[in-house]
């Protein structure tokens, strides 16, 4: 049993979990604004960022989707400046280079000028553009409207986050998933993890991603939602000359997710996706992925039956672009007419870390919760990794402050 013991040294100040960009730039962020505090990151994975960091489109997004005056809109817009100049400092691969998001149907028309609004009341820079317009920026891209966005670009997400890491000088302990954890509001925290080692903290922060809950949990706070994995599949472009930099659809409002999208990362390569279906594991990677008792506990949520009756219709066209590549194709087509079933070639697919109140309402914003010694990110899927070095402040300031009270 692993267990706080009077009077026993502990091992760091702020026990992190999670070695994801999220978890990084909060040890990075403790290390500046509070040198000497030490700092452990405990991470199940071999290296860092192996989940939803290192398997996303690499888009350094500008924040022009996002509510004014919500986390994401707020964080998105500075962690982009922030970011670029992150890399630039750091030699990290980055490239600013803008995005079309483009109307294919008379009926998205409405929406892409609410974006433009949104846009301007975020302070983003917009240009709206004519069909003719279009092919200033993507010849091959077709529509009605679009609008371009200057401030977004890629980057190297992964680069960001081992560099966040080593420049935080915080113990990064790899390899060792946690098993038990053993909270004492009057004392501390200890961690039992896969490898047998107990590590005693003061403050524990939980930045485990597809996890988050599940620390929740085990550290005996109840988050009042639950992690429901969505599976985001890619194909990589054969073609790569008929895309010259970012696409996107215009989304839908009353989803978080923005559609099949059209990205020319660092490498020049470009990825096309991701669609949005439930995995049957929070690491289910494909659907032979398969993990009964975490494909369970989904389906045992309340939320998890909420969401699939009211969203069902939309649900069914993300399943058949699954199965079917030529449905997939006919997506891509609405913006790239150009493009066939042999251009696209299989690529790494991701999961996206979505949380889902009890009534079966998407969790739209970031959510940070706080229970004794334990600080929660429990809702920090795309633009997280965006945003990063402000929810990494956010987050090392409420754990700092917490550390202040003891």
């Amino acid at each position: 049993m692993v267990q706080v013991s009077a009077g026993v040294a502990y091992d760091c100040d702020v026990l992190v979990v999670g070695g994801g960009i999220v978890g990084l730039s909060t040890a990075f962020a403790i290390s500046r604004a509070a040198p000497g505090t030490r700092v452990t990151v405990l991470e199940k994975e071999a290296g860092a960022a192996r989940h939803q960091t290192g398997r996303n489109s690499g888009v350094i997004h500008s924040g022009i989707y996002y509510r004014p005056g919500s986390l994401k809109a707020r964080y998105a817009v500075k962690g982009a400046a922030e970011m670029v100049k992150f890399c630039a400092e750091y030699g990290i691969a980055h490239a600013v280079t803008g995005k079309l998001i483009v109307a294919t149907e008379r009926a998205e028309l409405p929406r892409l000028h609410a974006l433009v609004q949104r846009g301007r009341e975020n302070g983003i820079p917009v240009r709206e553009l004519g069909a003719a317009q279009i092919a200033e920026y993507e010849p091959e891209v077709r529509g009605l409207a679009a609008i371009h966005v200057g401030t977004t670009g890629v980057c190297d997400f992964v680069g960001v986050a081992r560099q966040l890491g080593e420049a935080s000088g915080a113990e990064i302990r790899y390899g060792g998933r946690v098993e038990r954890i053993d909270r004492r509001p009057e004392r501390g925290v200890a961690v039992l993890t896969s490898r047998g080692d107990v590590v005693r903290g003061r403050v524990l922060v939980n930045c485990a991603g597809l996890y988050c809950d599940e620390i929740a949990r085990l550290a005996g706070d109840e988050p009042g939602m639950r992690i429901v994995p969505f599976r985001g599949e890619y194909y990589e472009l054969a073609r790569r000359e008929l895309v010259r930099g970012l696409v996107y659809p215009v989304p839908d409002p009353a989803f978080p997710f923005l559609g099949v999208h059209l990205t020319r990362g660092i490498d020049g390569g470009v990825h096309i996706g991701p669609n949005a279906v439930p995995a049957l594991a929070r690491e289910g990677y494909g659907w032979g992925v398969v993990r009964p008792r975490e494909a369970a506990g989904t389906l045992a949520w309340p939320g998890t039956w909420a969401l699939a009756r009211r969203h069902w219709r939309y649900g069914g066209g993300e399943l058949r672009r699954s199965v079917s590549k030529r449905a997939f194709t006919a997506a891509v087509r609405r913006l790239l007419p150009a493009v066939t079933d042999a251009d696209l070639v299989p690529a790494a697919a991701g999961v996206r870390a979505q949380a889902v109140l009890r009534d079966g309402s998407l969790v739209d914003d970031f959510l940070i919760k706080e229970g004794p010694r334990t600080v929660h990110v429990l809702n920090a899927p795309s633009p997280a990794a965006t945003a990063s070095l402000p929810i990494g402040r956010e987050v090392a300031r409420r754990a700092l402050q917490m550390l202040d009270s003891l």
